[in-house]
This record gives structure tokens, sequence and C-alpha cells, in this order.
């Protein structure tokens, strides 16, 4: 899943987005409500994190703009302010979800996933599929019981294509999922990534819908 981190404290920004790579997330970072708006108009992403206190705009300001604008892009609020009420504007304004700070950095990756089976075909944490088994809140992947060791982009790939069994991804979907702002994206660099897949998982399991990009089937 690709993330919008909208938080002007650069030092918090750093931090989230190492973590979060960690975990298998695209992260792209913006500081200001002006540049948020660009962004999330362009709409290559999947769900942002928003701070309210921004320098330009206050971050309510923001959400209720999007949503006046018909922009459904999830968005989990991270912030300091923590009382019942703000919490109540934030989600009557149209935030998906909403995290105070400070905040354990597991919770919020946990309501990431939740996030994250809202948009896809899954139902929890745990995903099973003949005998491949993806943990997303442990990062692994088994095949019959048996850990795969995996580059970070294959790891992201194997996970956006099981959370969306039975939707076929194109290229240019996976693309947009597993690469940031600025990296450099070789113009076979997804099918690479499939075929070192291909030989680590089940013959068939990763399915390419010629013409059109690539699938795995529900199980």
């Amino acid at each position: 899943m690709r993330l919008l981190l909208i938080e002007d404290d650069r030092q918090l920004a750093v931090a989230l987005q190492r973590a979060l790579r960690a975990q298998g997330y695209a992260v792209d970072h913006v500081g200001t409500a002006k540049e948020a708006l660009l962004s999330l108009k362009v709409g290559m992403v999947d769900a942002a994190i928003l701070d309210l206190g921004l320098p330009d705009m206050d971050g309510t300001e923001l959400l209720r703009k999007l949503r006046s604008e018909k922009n459904r892009t999830p968005i989990l609020v991270l912030t300091a302010r923590d009382s019942i009420s703000d919490k109540i504007h934030g989600l009557d304004l149209g935030a998906d979800d909403y995290l105070a700070k400070p905040f354990d950095m597991e919770e919020l990756l946990a309501r990431l996933r939740v996030i994250e089976r809202r948009l896809g075909t899954a139902q929890s944490a745990c995903i099973n599929i003949g005998p491949v088994s993806l943990d997303t809140a442990a990062h692994s992947l088994s095949v019959n019981g048996e850990n795969l060791s995996l580059a970070r982009k294959e790891y992201m790939l194997v996970k956006i294509l099981m959370e969306n069994a039975g939707r076929v991804q194109s290229r240019e979907q996976l693309e947009t999922k597993l690469y940031e702002w600025g990296e450099e994206v070789a113009s076979n660099a997804v099918e690479v990534h499939i075929h070192h897949l291909r030989k680590k998982l089940p013959e068939g399991f990763i399915q390419t819908i010629r013409g059109v990009g690539y699938t795995i089937a529900k199980g």
C-alpha cells in the first residue's frame, strides 16, 4: 500500500517513514496542506496519515476540503489533539480513523491493516491461499509452514496481490503501490520481481493475465 504522510515535524516524519517502509509500505511525505492537496488530487495514493497541526492550514480544514471535493482517500488522523470532542469532530469531518500522539507504533500499524482490508478482499491480517500463508502483522510469508526469505519489494508485491486476491493488478497499478517519489523504476521492474517470486512460490500461484496484469486466485 502506498501512503502519503502529511506531517510538518521533519524528525517525526523521517522516523515514521523508516518504520513504515520496514513494514512493506511505500511512503511519500509532504509537510504542508498545499502539497497534500496537490498530491491527493493526482490520485496515486492508497491512504493518507494526516497531522492536524500544519503550518499553512489546519488539518481539519484540509480534511473538510478534501471531503467536499469528493476525495475519498482513506485518511488516518495522527495528532496531539486527544480530547473526545476533537476525535468526534475529526471523524465527523470524514476521517477514517483517529489516533492521538504519543502513540504506539504497533497500534498505528494495526489501524493501517484495517484500512488495507477495507480496500482489498482480505478479511484478516492472516491470509491463507492454498499452501501459502501471509501474516501482515508478523510481516511474514510461508509455504506449507516454511517461512520464505523475501526482498522488501518482493514482500510488498506478494502482499498487494494476496490482499487483492481475485482482482487483476496492472503493472502500472503495482508500480504505483511499490515505488515512492524519486525512486528509479526500471521498465521491467515489476516483471523481474514477479520472476523472482515465482521461483519461491508454488507453480501457477501468481497468474499472468496477458495484456492486463497479474492476479492470485482467491482461496
